[in-house]
């Protein structure tokens, strides 16, 4: 509810990133938002310019070094709002991001950006042929866009815990940089292995980090992650040529089974890493 109350004392933050497209908005998030705040977290979560709605633009979209400050930014204005600022549990700071959020999640982790890997990424449809297949319609050649702040720092050390689910383009990284990651990182992926987006695939980069956890839901898909569709949704999406199965999940689960199952997880590890845990020394 607009205005609605806080309870007396202090929270974790929870901080959230959307993916791109259909999903490019925060409002998509609030399927996961709800139920973190109801057990008892902040949660905040902006929008990604240019990653969706009437001013989507493929361009925009891929600078996915700018994602990270949009966070960043967000973080900084919860801690200064008068409002919120006084019940932050300090110390006590997350982020959740799915799909091209989860990459985000990565890069505030401190993961950062191969331009090389990224200019070559639509060089063929094999890794992402919807977002490609944009790009080429809008005329975004990834090799004459200025890459020079790609690789760039975006780590954001008040950032204590990650979890990514999906989280892509996961291939676009410098490998080494999984490695240099400090904080726990919990990554989820989304389908059987042989179904999962190559993209998305992020079970050896979970093996990289030298504090993570990795897990799959198998009977899920990577629009598991999108609202549950309304009767006739699918037709329309079919009709409208969105190209892309967003009502279709892995098994013989209904979507709202998977979102209850990915609420229970996505608790469950903030519980863990930001109510169960000190608060960081120094703070």
């Amino acid at each position: 509810m607009l205005g609605a109350p806080i309870a007396d004392g202090t929270f974790p933050l929870v901080l959230l990133s959307h993916g791109a497209g259909m999903a490019g908005n925060a409002q998509a998030l609030s399927w996961i938002a709800a139920p973190l705040a109801k057990r008892g977290f902040i949660v905040a979560a902006p929008d990604h310019p240019g990653n969706g709605g009437i001013n989507r633009s493929a361009k925009e979209t891929l600078k996915l070094w700018l994602r990270p400050g949009d966070i960043s930014d967000s973080l900084t204005g919860v801690e200064k709002d008068e409002f919120f600022g006084r019940h932050l549990d300090e110390g006590k700071v997350g982020v959740l991001g799915l799909s091209a959020g989860g990459g985000t999640a990565l890069a505030l982790a401190g993961a950062r950006i191969d331009p090389v890997r990224l200019s070559a990424y639509c060089d063929t449809d094999a890794l992402n042929p919807s977002l490609c297949g944009w790009l080429r319609e809008s005329g975004v050649d990834l090799h004459a866009m200025d890459m020079g702040s790609a690789d760039r720092d975006n780590e954001d050390r008040r950032i204590r815990f990650a979890m990514a689910i999906d989280p892509a383009p996961v291939d676009v990284f410098q490998p080494a940089s999984f490695s240099r990651i400090s904080i726990p990182v919990d990554i989820v992926n989304l389908g059987r292995p042989d179904t999962i987006p190559l993209t998305a695939r992020a079970r050896d980069v979970a093996k990289t980090i030298v504090a993570s956890r990795y897990s799959v839901i198998e009977d899920a898909s990577h629009f598991s992650m999108f609202a549950v569709c309304k009767p006739g949704a699918a037709e329309k999406a079919e009709a409208a040529k969105v190209g892309d199965p967003i009502c279709t999940d892995g098994g013989g689960r209904p979507r709202n089974e998977l979102h209850a199952q990915l609420i229970d997880l996505v608790v469950a590890a903030f519980e863990r890493e930001l109510v169960s845990v000190p608060r960081p020394t120094g703070q």
